[in-house]
């Protein structure tokens, strides 16, 4: 096991930011951590990194209890934190060369490296740039090249698509999911769930501090009722019409905006082929039809009553 952590607690006085966790990562995985701003996930990050003090709990890094001075675990820890972490007075090269410093001091290693990094990230043509003349998406791979330089076994990035475009945001998914191919454990924080569910092998959402769920994204859908949404575009809708689709056996709920039939059913079979075969019995005039299973979203939803992103 690379990370376990038992009972934590964090108070910011009457608030408690993280509320008796117990989290698990096992060796080789992307595990995710999701949920809303303000859920628990950067304060926890920083009490397994050591950063933060916490009033209750255990942590153990590659199994040793972790601490503010436990350099043999730090020196296989990369870390890539929401706010980017540069010097402004160095170049690309420069950067990256004094954050792998820090670990390794071997010269011809080190540029090696570096080189390495730099190349992973896609900033070839940008070595000799200084931050402040990178765009926002070049200066998130720009952190991320400082943050896994010197090939660390534990690599933990806190939300590190935040404010990218989406040529970045998938040139940085690409990148973690090559690093773990590569060996390295990765724990990923992130509030938008497309990414968790992209690229995570097991997930933990939390919520106000707590744990609401843990599992593979297929086992945390198992957990809702929810099984299928239906989006039908259809003009116009008769009161007959919405009582039938209202009292299919698995409806849970049935809207209509005027332009879009919105149909959530519970697990079962053939919602889709029942919907389609009265559609077209009944002659309803009709365009579109878009059907999709459940999203973390919606388990965070059916869980907590709030969407993930409120």
């Amino acid at each position: 096991m690379i990370v376990e952590v038992k009972n934590l607690v964090k108070r910011y006085g009457d608030l408690v930011a993280v509320d008796d966790l117990d989290l698990e990562v096992m060796e080789g995985e992307i595990f995710g951590l999701l949920g809303p701003n303000g859920s628990g996930k950067t304060t926890a990050i920083n009490c397994i990194l050591s950063l933060l003090k916490f009033d209750n709990g255990e942590i153990k890094v590659f199994g040793k209890p972790m601490s503010p001075e436990a350099y043999d675990i730090k020196k296989d820890i990369g870390i890539v934190m929401q706010e980017v972490a540069v010097f402004n007075e160095l170049t690309v090269y420069e950067n990256i060369d004094y954050f792998c410093g820090l670990y390794i001091t071997d010269k011809s290693e080190r540029k090696k490296l570096v080189e390495e990094a730099i190349a992973f990230v896609g900033l070839g043509d940008f070595k000799k740039f200084y931050p402040k003349k990178l765009s926002g998406g070049l200066l998130r791979r720009l952190n991320i090249a400082c943050g896994i330089s010197h090939k660390p076994k534990l690599i933990i990035l806190d939300e590190p698509t935040v404010a990218v475009d989406p040529q970045s945001r998938n040139k940085i998914l690409e990148g973690i999911v090559e690093l773990n191919k590569n060996g390295a454990t990765v724990i990923y924080t992130s509030h938008y769930m497309e990414e968790v569910e992209q690229i995570c092998s097991r997930i933990m959402i939390l919520d106000n501090g707590k744990v609401i769920a843990t599992g593979t994204k297929e086992e945390l859908k198992e957990m809702i009722s929810l099984g299928e949404k239906i989006t039908l575009q259809v003009f116009e809708m008769e009161d007959t019409h919405m009582n039938f689709f209202k009292t299919m056996e698995n409806a849970v709920s049935v809207d209509y905006d005027g332009k879009f039939l919105v149909m959530k059913f519970q697990k079962g079979n053939s919602n889709l082929e029942q919907v389609l075969d009265y559609v077209k019995s009944h002659k309803i005039n009709f365009g579109k039809i878009h059907t999709e299973m459940p999203t973390l979203n919606d388990v965070f939803l059916e869980i907590t009553g709030k969407e993930l992103r409120d």
